[in-house]
């Protein structure tokens, strides 16, 4: 038996996996030969392309909200001319399509990789992403999938690759280069899948078993059952000193912060012990709408809210109504293009094709009868439109009730994403709740697209005025006696939660593979925001 060896790296996502080591294969431009006649290349390439976006709008359609906001963002990459136009010079200098193209991408994923920003830095393998989606469309070469169970080690490992493989049965992920700020880390992390990033370069046999434990920030390969036993019985590094009671969380100075969880996707809710948390304090409800029949299938929608409902026992389920335009749109529900994100989106949307508000609404009025549920609407901008959706739920329950139907009129809140509605809390006192939205907020603050690489730097600097708004948005609430909480990336991201505390905030819905890293910050800082005191 080989000796067991330790490499060490950085955690991109917590948790422990074991299987056979899957080794990726890189493309290189050896492997392309000219092939085309000259007449023929550039209508290849595009071609190609044309394949590519396809192939990924199809992914996309399947896929949950920050899944699809990922692929959408490659999507938009491949429908900038200037791309195809790099290609197209080489071309003309005599590179076959596949070349060029490679060529091309090569010296933008090398310029993006030479940036200052991490984060900047951490989009390269998105490009990496497109330029081998177009090649396979180019050449014939399958893009490469693996072995559910198998732990996938490379230099890096693309976005959609990520979406297609099946997860369930265990495994992780082994870069020897990649970043915990990349797309692939948050998906990781969203789905609870070990990844270890910048363990450097290691001779590994492919199919060798390696165990990835990335919570102690090390991977092994040969592990015996020894390693594997002690990696998954060892607790992790960093723990919550806070008391913990149902997602009840103490800070230092004894206040109380409740962690609600974050659903992308019904099946999650197996994996997750209810007792850990405070109820859902966010359902999307977009991973139901693979097909535009399903954003109209009312039985679907209901089964599901059931299902939520007996997961959160007495605890509350705030499901979000359809947040469909911008970056998560069907064809006939939403052009897919950037500039919906400022267009018809979200209630926008709902308002616009009422009888889709209308069947969602049937649902959630039924299944409320059976627990604590809660409405989200997204992108409300006026009272007007929270006003109109209340009038189509008691509409609905009017309905309902004369076909012998039994209902209930659920809370029904808002999310505060729209910079003109965070300003103006106070005319939204029909609203029964209030949740952030941070990532639509920042992007709206900054005029900057949250999922484009060359503004990324202006996105992330918009944080200390997201901190300012919420923080006028808890007072005005308060006045109100109105509940308010977040639900954005920034409530999941422990580096945000002090400045989140000190605005104010009491109620966090969190993705449930950062609770324990939220709860430890919590519980080692007190209610202003500062450490805890000695």
């Amino acid at each position: 038996m080989a000796e067991a060896l330790e490499i060490p790296g950085v955690s991109a996502s917590p948790g422990v996996g074991v299987g056979p080591v899957h080794l990726a294969a890189e493309f290189t431009a050896e492997a392309l030969a000219p092939g085309d006649t000259v007449a023929a290349k550039g209508d290849r390439l595009r071609q190609a392309v044309a394949t590519a976006v396809a192939e990924l709008e199809a992914l996309a359609y399947r896929s949950d909200e920050e899944s699809a906001g990922i692929l959408d963002f490659q999507i938009e990459m491949l429908l900038d001319p200037a791309l195809v136009e790099m290609a197209e010079e080489r071309i003309v200098a005599g590179d076959g399509a596949a070349l060029a193209w490679f060529g091309a991408l090569d010296d933008y994923i090398a310029g993006i990789e030479e940036a200052p920003d991490e984060q900047l830095r951490a989009r390269a393998v998105d490009i990496v992403d497109i330029r081998n989606r177009v090649l396979s469309a180019l050449t014939g070469r399958p893009l490469e999938d693996f072995a559910p169970g198998s732990v996938f080690v490379g230099k890096d490992l693309e976005p959609s690759l990520f979406l297609a493989h099946d997860w369930t049965a265990g495994g992780g992920i082994v870069l020897f280069e990649g970043s915990a700020s990349s797309h692939v880390a948050m998906l990781a992390r969203s789905r609870s899948v070990p990844m270890l990033v910048a363990t450097g370069r290691f001779e590994v046999a492919a199919g060798a078993r390696v165990l990835v434990d990335a919570s102690n920030a090390r991977a092994v390969i040969a592990p015996d059952d020894g390693h594997v036993r002690e990696a998954k019985s060892r607790k992790p590094a960093v723990r919550p000193t806070a008391s913990r009671a149902g997602g009840a969380i103490q800070t230092a100075d004894g206040v109380a912060i409740r962690l609600s969880a974050i659903m992308n996707d019904p099946r999650d809710l197996e994996a997750i012990d209810p007792a850990s948390f405070a109820g859902i304090g966010l359902m999307r409800t977009e991973f139901l709408v693979t097909s535009p029949a399903d954003a109209f299938d009312e039985e679907k929608h209901y089964d599901i809210y059931r299902h939520a409902l007996d997961w959160a026992g007495e605890s509350p389920a705030i499901v979000r109504m359809l947040d469909l335009g911008g970056d998560k749109t069907l064809p006939g529900l939403g052009a897919r293009r950037s500039e919906s994100f400022m267009g018809l989106r979200g209630i926008r949307l709902l308002l616009a094709r009422p009888e889709l508000a209308r069947a969602q609404a049937r649902a959630l009025l039924r299944a409320a009868v059976h627990g604590n549920l809660g409405v989200l609407l997204p992108m409300v901008t006026v009272p007007g439109e929270l006003d109109a959706m209340r009038a189509i739920f008691e509409e609905e329950s009017t309905a309902l009730g004369k076909r012998g139907l039994q209902t209930r009129m659920p809370e029904i809140g808002m999310m505060v994403e729209v910079p003109a509605a965070a300003l103006m809390l106070d005319r939204f006192s029909r609203s029964d709740f209030f949740s952030f939205g941070t990532n639509d907020l920042a992007q709206y603050l900054a005029a900057a697209a949250r999922d484009d690489q060359s503004v990324a730097a202006l996105y992330d600097a918009a944080t200390p005025a997201v901190y300012r708004v919420i923080a006028q948005g808890v007072a005005l609430a308060e006045a109100m006696n109105k509940p308010i909480g977040i639900c954005g990336e920034m409530a999941s991201d422990p580096r945000h939660i002090p400045a989140l505390i000190a605005a104010g905030l009491r109620q966090f819905s969190v993705a449930p593979n950062r609770v324990a890293d939220i709860g430890s910050t919590i519980g080692g800082m007190c209610s202003d925001g500062g450490p805890r005191r000695r």
